[in-house]
């Protein structure tokens, strides 16, 4: 049973096995905990049928989220995102390269988006005490060179 109070809920054109195939790519330490496919599902009224969905549950980083595979209604946008925090630039590296190649996108100031659309923030936890400190010289440089990066370089960030 799940313990965790709110989980999110992804919702993707087509292919809820597809989708968590890739995410599990990318989350190594990832899980499919559920799948199913309902199919001649009735209309909101009983009359005729909706169609069919499909939807899973996967674990990615001990967080749960649910995928409904229904149709292209719905599409990602940039008002939600997920952030990575990341213990060092190797790690930035490989979710950065893992999520804009096959069909992702580069963004600014560490934002991408993957293949299906969702944003995903890569950020070195590092970032936060540079932008945080309490050195406004520490602090001016960090954000001013968040905006000339697309990728998060913590070296050019200190």
């Amino acid at each position: 049973m799940n313990n965790q109070k709110i989980t999110p809920c992804l919702w993707v054109e087509k292919d809820a096995k597809a989708v968590v195939d890739y995410y599990l790519s990318i989350f190594k330490d990832g899980k499919l905990k559920d799948y199913r496919l309902f199919e001649s599902m009735p209309d909101s009224d009983g009359n005729g049928s909706a169609g069919s969905f499909e939807t899973a549950v996967m674990e990615l980083a001990g967080i749960e989220f649910s995928i409904l595979a229904a149709g292209p209604m719905f599409k990602f946008n940039e008002a939600i995102s997920l952030v990575i925090n990341c213990k060092d630039q190797n790690e930035v590296d490989y979710y950065w390269e893992a999520i804009t190649t096959n069909g992702g996108e580069e963004g600014p100031c560490g934002w991408c988006k993957d293949k299906y659309g969702l944003s995903w923030q890569v950020v070195p936890v590092e970032y936060f005490e540079l932008i945080h400190s309490s050195d406004a010289a520490v602090r001016e440089k960090a954000i001013k060179n968040t905006f000339k990066q697309k990728k998060l370089i913590l070296s050019e960030l200190k």
